[in-house]
Parts: structure tokens; C-alpha cells; sequence
């Protein structure tokens, strides 16, 4: 994320982003520009996106990319997730209509530069949408994945490391391979060690 800008009103902010080039994310009055996205981190979200389109079909579940944005209501703060997933009626913002309210599943390709918001300050405020069941953070530096679910009060978090690996979302009531959200990702090298966040 960038150096703040000026603040603003939520009203204000969806205005300027009507008509704005780039995306920004909005945090209690404050703006930033979404940075771009590298080559693997496009991949893997396609396949993502695939993935649970093809594995929710006939499903009353709808998979959205980072084209939607996500408003937390109970902070007020707007984002653009990589991937969600809602079943059953989609909540729409009444201030804005490309705007939802109500994820069961969110994902998030996480780099270098976006990896300590994504699993600090992001999931912070995500874990408050009541709607929300799982939260699964992808590193595209190497095969490995962080999957938080909600039970009851808490979150439980399983870590997924390898090729051979199999992501199970319980709330949507399936499972997709490793191989297939990494399919087509290249490294500079022979897949490194993952870079697990420190405690």
C-alpha cells in the first residue's frame, strides 16, 4: 500500500472511484492505490476462480474476481478482494451497486509487499463480516497456502504446503487441489521454501 491521501467521506471516495483509472482500497477515510499484479499473481487467481466456478456448479453460488468490491459494514472500510464466493442472495451496498456485503469465502494472493496486510490489518477486519466461513491467503512465491475457517468464536488455521496438497473448504463442501490453483505458475527456480510469516 501507498502513502495516504487526503481524506474523505465514504460517499466522497465512491465518487473519485467512479471515475478513476486505478483501484483503491478505503480505510476510514483514507485512500490507496491497489498496486499491480505480477504474472503468477494473475495466474493463480484465474485459477482460483476456475477452480470454484467449476466445483460450485449448479450450486446457488456465485464466484466473483477483484472487478467487485467488498464493503466490511462494520467498519466501513472497502476493499477488492482477488476472490469471493457468496451463496444464496447477494447483498448489494445500497450506496453502491458493484459493491457486496455478504462473502462465505474470501481468498487473497499474497507477495513481498502485500503479505503483512493481507494477514494482519485485512483479516482483522474481515473476520467481523458475520457471513464470512473461510479466509485462505495464497503465497505465489512457492506452493503453500494459510486457510483460516471460523468455529464458533474462533478461527482455526491449517497451513498447506506442496504440490500434493489438498485445500478443503468446508463451508462450500469441496476440495481443490494444489496443483490445480498453481497450474501454469512458474518460479525463477525449483519451488522454494515458502515464506511463513513470523509469529
Amino acid at each position: 500500500m501507498i502513502q495516504p491521501k487526503l481524506y474523505l467521506t465514504p460517499e466522497e471516495y465512491l465518487a473519485v472511484e467512479e471515475t478513476s483509472r486505478d483501484k483503491h482500497e478505503y480505510w476510514f477515510g483514507e485512500t490507496y492505490m491497489m498496486a499491480g499484479t505480477s504474472i503468477n499473481h494473475n495466474q493463480i487467481v484465474n485459477n482460483t476462480f476456475k477452480a470454484f466456478d467449476r466445483k460450485l456448479e449448479g450450486q446457488p453460488c456465485r464466484v466473483f474476481t477483484s472487478d467487485i468490491r467488498l464493503r466490511s459494514l462494520q467498519d466501513d472500510v472497502y476493499t477488492y478482494p482477488d476472490v469471493m464466493v457468496i451463496c444464496g442472495e447477494i447483498e448489494i451496498d445500497p450506496r453502491q451497486q458493484d459493491t457486496v456485503m455478504n462473502p462465505q469465502v474470501i481468498v487473497e494472493v499474497w507477495s513481498d509487499s502485500t503479505q503483512d496486510y493481507d494477514c494482519g490489518a485485512k483479516f482483522k477486519m474481515y473476520r467481523k463480516i458475520p457471513s464470512l466461513r473461510e479466509y485462505v491467503m495464497i503465497d505465489q512465491a512457492a506452493p503453500y497456502i494459510e486457510h483460516y475457517r471460523r468455529d464458533g468464536h474462533f478461527w482455526v488455521l491449517e497451513t498447506l504446503e506442496g504440490m500434493d496438497a489438498k485445500l478443503r473448504l468446508r463451508s462450500l463442501d469441496c476440495e481443490i487441489d494444489l496443483a490445480e490453483i498453481y497450474r501454469q505458475v512458474e518460479w525463477a527456480e525449483p519451488k522454494p521454501k515458502a515464506r511463513k510469516r513470523k509469529k
